[in-house]
Formats: C-alpha cells, sequence, structure tokens
C-alpha cells in the first residue's frame, strides 16, 4: 500500500475551504487534463459532495477509460472527512483530507492518500515503480 501526504496553506477560512474540497465542479475543474467527468449512475454529480453519498468519475488513466465511485464515508464539519473508493480499477484506495485553522485566517489542509494496486505481489512492483509517482502527479 502507499501513503501519500501533502499539507498545503490556503487564505480562505475553514469552512470555504472544506466546503470546495467537496465540490464536484472544484474536483472536475482540477482535473481537465484527464478528461474527467462525474457520471450519473445514481450518486451526485454536481454541488458539495455529503456524508453518505457517492461520485462516479469516470476518466482516462494510462490510456484506459476508467470508472472509479467513492463515497464519502466520514465526516467532521469542518475539519475533517474522508472518500473511500467503494467501485473501481484498485484494491484499496482512501483519501483523508484534515482543515485547521490558522491564527491569520487561513486554513491548512492536509490530505492522506492511500490506495493499494488490485493484484497484491505485481501490484507491489507496480505501486512502487509506477503508481505512486503518478498518483503525486495527478495531485499537483
Amino acid at each position: 500500500m502507499v501513503r501519500l501526504e501533502e499539507a498545503t496553506v490556503i487564505c480562505a477560512p475553514i469552512r470555504r475551504c472544506f466546503d470546495l474540497a467537496r465540490s464536484v465542479e472544484v474536483h472536475l475543474a482540477g482535473n481537465v487534463h484527464w478528461g474527467e467527468e462525474a457520471e450519473a449512475l445514481g450518486g451526485v454529480t454536481s454541488g458539495l459532495v455529503g456524508l453518505g453519498e457517492r461520485v462516479t468519475w469516470r476518466a482516462r488513466h494510462f490510456g484506459v477509460r476508467q470508472r472509479l465511485t467513492s463515497e464519502i464515508t466520514v465526516m467532521d464539519a469542518p475539519r475533517y472527512f474522508q472518500d473511500t473508493m467503494v467501485r473501481g480499477a484498485f484494491r484499496f484506495m482512501q483519501h483523508d483530507h484534515f482543515f485547521r485553522p490558522l491564527e491569520d485566517g487561513s486554513t491548512e489542509m492536509k490530505d492522506v492518500f492511500c490506495f493499494a494496486a488490485p493484484i497484491p505481489v505485481l501490484g507491489r512492483v507496480a505501486e512502487a515503480l509506477v503508481l505512486q509517482r503518478y498518483m503525486m502527479g495527478i495531485a499537483a
């Protein structure tokens, strides 16, 4: 399993950061280069994703069209939420979002992203050689 962590300071109040991190439109705007779309498969396709709600994302990675459905599985607004893959190409994928207000009115947002490739033994090799760097590139 791969674990990626990144912290970012944003010049905005905690509630705004929390809501924008749950926005389908903001996510799509940040992933235009992957041709990502939110599909209408019984889940959310616009607005803010809430606790227990799902989004099915469709994008092209490694030249292949893929679908991934994630669900907001834990929420403690406006300080934390977790989205977990419930269907997709990975064996496991979980993204924790932490928000902390700073004294100057800005917000520290910390992302902890964990995933595991679908095939246990070969997947570990793929995680080390390809997937970790590729997923860091998506987040950038």
